[in-house]
């Protein structure tokens, strides 16, 4: 009589146990999301920081070379990125509030609410390239 190595029964878990770990799992998810909220606000509001930072040096190499700060975007060569209601990743919409000869101040806007409490994130730059945030999120 041969014994088959195909008929051994393998340890396994049932369909109640999984729906059960998928379950508690759930539910520890709802309790950290809250916690988590204001680390995606401030993961997301770097992209912010980063595009200031180059709007910063870009008006800076133009006033460099023409003496004045520009108030427009496309006289600097910055190209802002495609927003996220553009098909795009970006989260934020910039512009340049104030230039002349010697300040200037740009914008970020949040397009998204991170933590869906109504409130749309700002930040601003001026001629110190310092990002500073205006509105929290």
């Amino acid at each position: 009589m041969k014994k088959s190595i195909f008929r051994k029964k393998i340890p396994a878990l049932n369909l109640q146990e999984t729906l059960i770990v998928l379950a508690i799992i759930g539910i520890l998810l709802l309790l950290a999301l809250p916690n988590l909220m204001p680390l995606i606000s401030k993961a997301k509001s770097v992209e912010a920081q980063t595009q200031l930072k180059a709007i910063y040096n870009a008006e800076t190499t133009h006033r460099y070379m023409y003496s004045k700060f520009s108030p427009d975007l496309n006289e600097l060569d910055f190209e802002p990125p495609r927003t996220v209601k553009e098909n795009g990743t970006a989260n934020y919409s910039y512009t340049i509030v104030s230039a002349d000869n010697a300040t200037f101040k740009a914008r970020a806007e949040a397009i998204t609410d991170f933590d869906g409490d109504g409130i749309l994130n700002v930040w601003e730059i001026d001629e110190n390239g310092n990002p500073k945030q205006t509105v929290k999120d």
